[in-house]
């Protein structure tokens, strides 16, 4: 199971043929550029390469109109003088020759690409593909685009390969109207752009661009608009606008849409996928760093916390609450959460002033790309005993080896309970994996324990003492944060299952376990992920402690999430008297495979909506990454 890319050179070929300020940008180079970035990387001959093919007429005809689909044809017989006459009559469009098979060559690229990755030839993959295609509408040009390669490759998959499902990012400076148009009353397309608007003075200088634009009909909140209305957005905003739009609306999406039947989910994006590709190559063997970090916040508890992000910008916190109230009558998951902003001095902070070169996009994003040193072990699993049952890829290593006795002696002797035999055995394995983790030998890992409280104590400390800065640990079940715990700002703990919903300090989080999939779901995705990316620690621990009360697929999901803010190193430790079957589906996902799916989506308990409304509520003051909504009384 690879990274597949598909490119062909001969979609060089178009070019301009007059002098034409606004198009001039579209050029041969812009793909050239993404190509030799991804060789210098090393990254292309890590991947399955797939060379593009043509779209056939009858696949173009999925989404544009035969007329349309015959005059694109017609292009390859004109003289450049009716080229450019064709040309002026469609907004930021130019024709060349080679045009109509460049822009079938970019077509049948993601059609290639969804063969694949629906075939399970590739694990996912990138399209390099010139001409773009997402401004294009289904009998018009725009925006240099000419086919909606996009829309296209979606209807494909659904005619092709009985895709029920799928959702569409859209990550690019501008709004990417065609797939808009396309699918705005079809509620089996999700589609989610997020967009340069600048309250409608941007191009392509819509009013549907906007965030009140949700779709039509029966497709009425599957369109789903993020206008950033200043430039100079930075992580921490695209993080909270992944954290708090786009990941509760996809999970409630793909877990409740009908017919029933196999679920897919096709993200296409042509930016963003530039990100996904350097993180999955990695799979095999690799590791990302986490999203750059800034100065800490004038909020800072200490000098170690926070590191996270960039500070929110409060117009990107009033784009995110606009599309939160535009979907909430659509969107379960959105509207329980809403609550009334809260006031702030005025002297908070501001967006940043600097101007987004578009041009430039593509290689900004490469440029904050860097893979970590390559651990030689992506996945290692240390069990108390033996499961001979258990079925893993055959990359995970099954770690036999422990920690020197004398170092596994030293530890055990803080709890009685780790001195008994199959105890201090598990600790010397825990301890033999996370030197592992935390020398670069291993990306992540699980470990069995008959002792998780007493060994997650133990595998805290001993992480803090060996070099990890700040460690994020997520506890479940009964498992109590250590009372003598320096309360230096390096450890974040939050319990889930906890007796109620406290923030007992700014790093000292409890909340109760849901018993519904809404209310799981709003758990991790409103509070654990924006704690996590917020805190950015350099070392999570999962505990699952006895009665941790997590289904397998929830454990699964969790674990799968808490790998990007520490860049996947990422601990679990596990209960002894949990299955073998969990171990395994655990194991599976830190690989890299997808989590199980949660099943169908039920509706989060009014006790467990206002439990956790009123913990954000506690905690936003600290944490910006937990708010929603632009507060009050900023000029």
């Amino acid at each position: 199971m690879r990274t597949a890319l598909v490119y062909h050179e001969e979609m060089t070929a178009a070019r301009l043929l007059w002098d034409d300020p606004e198009c001039e940008i579209e050029r041969p180079e812009r793909l050239t550029a993404a190509v030799e970035r991804l060789q210098q990387g090393g990254l292309e001959q890590r991947c399955l390469q797939l060379a593009a093919r043509e779209a056939s007429e009858a696949e173009l005809g999925l989404v544009h109109s035969p007329e349309y689909v015959s005059l694109m044809r017609g292009t390859q017989a004109l003289s450049t003088e009716e080229l450019q006459a064709l040309s002026g009559q469609y907004d930021a469009v130019y024709f060349h020759p080679s045009t109509f098979h460049c822009a079938r060559l970019a077509a049948g690229a993601a059609l290639q690409l969804v063969d694949a990755v629906l075939t399970g030839t590739a694990h996912n993959g990138l399209a390099l593909v010139r001409p773009p295609g997402h401004h294009s509408q289904r009998a018009a040009a725009n925006g240099f685009c000419v086919f909606n390669n996009v829309a296209i490759a979606a209807r494909y998959a659904q005619k092709r390969h009985g895709v029920h499902r799928i959702l569409i990012v859209d990550w690019d400076v501008h709004h990417g109207q065609g797939i808009q148009y396309i699918f705005e009353d079809d509620p089996s397309v999700l589609y989610f752009s997020w967009h340069r608007y600048e309250h409608g003075r941007f191009w392509p200088y819509l009013r549907e661009s906007d965030a009140d634009a949700v779709g039509l009909g029966p497709g009425r909140g599957f369109t789903v608009n993020l206008p950033w209305n200043q430039v100079g957005m930075g992580n921490a905003d695209y993080m909270a606008a992944f954290l708090h739009v786009l990941l509760p609306v996809a999970f409630e999406a793909l877990s409740c849409l009908s017919p029933p039947g196999p679920v897919h989910s096709l993200t296409l994006s042509w930016c963003s996928s530039q990100q996904a590709l350097t993180r999955q190559l990695g799979i095999p063997r690799g590791r990302c760093r986490p999203l750059p970090s800034a100065s800490p916040t004038s909020r800072s508890c200490c000098k170690c916390w926070p590191a996270a992000g960039s500070v929110l910008c409060w117009s990107a916190l009033e784009s995110i609450q606009s599309v939160r109230a535009a979907q909430a009558p659509h969107w379960t998951s959105l509207w329980q959460q809403e609550r009334r902003p809260s006031p702030v001095s005025p002297g908070g902070p501001k967006c940043k002033a600097a101007e987004a070169q578009t041009s430039a996009v593509l290689s900004s994003l490469l440029d904050r790309l860097h893979l970590c040193a390559t651990p030689p072990v992506r996945t290692a699993i240390a069990l108390t005993a033996p499961a001979a049952a258990m079925v893993l890829p055959p990359d995970i290593l099954r770690q036999e080896e422990s920690a020197p006795r004398e170092e596994t002696q030293a530890w055990a002797r803080l709890h009685e309970a780790l001195t008994q035999d199959t105890a201090f055995t598990a600790l010397g394995k825990v301890l033999h994996l996370l030197n592992g983790i935390l020398d670069g030998q291993v990306s992540s890992g699980i470990a069995t324990t008959p002792a998780a409280a007493s060994t997650l104590e133990v595998v805290l400390r001993q992480g803090l003492s060996h070099g990890a800065q700040r460690v994020f640990c997520v506890a479940l079940g009964q498992l109590d944060r250590p009372p003598d715990l320096a309360n230096d700002g390096r450890t974040l703990w939050l319990n889930i299952r906890g007796k109620e919903a406290a923030a007992l300090s700014t790093l000292h989080v409890s909340v109760p376990l849901s018993g519904t999939t809404g209310g799981f779901l709003s758990c991790i995705l409103a509070l654990v992920l924006p704690l996590a990316y917020g805190f950015q620690p350099d070392l999570v621990l999962v505990a699952l402690g006895p009665a941790h009360g997590l289904q397998d697929p929830q454990a699964a999901l969790l674990a799968a999430l808490l790998r990007g803010p520490a860049g996947g190193r990422v601990l679990v430790l596990v209960e002894q008297e949990s299955t073998c079957q969990l171990v395994g589906v655990l194991a599976r996902v830190l690989h890299g495979d997808p989590p199980p799916s949660l099943g169908p989506f039920s509706v989060a308990s009014p006790d467990d909506v206002q439990a956790l409304v009123h913990l954000r509520g506690q905690l936003e003051a600290q944490w910006e990454m937990l708010q929603v909504a632009a507060p009050s009384g900023v000029p």
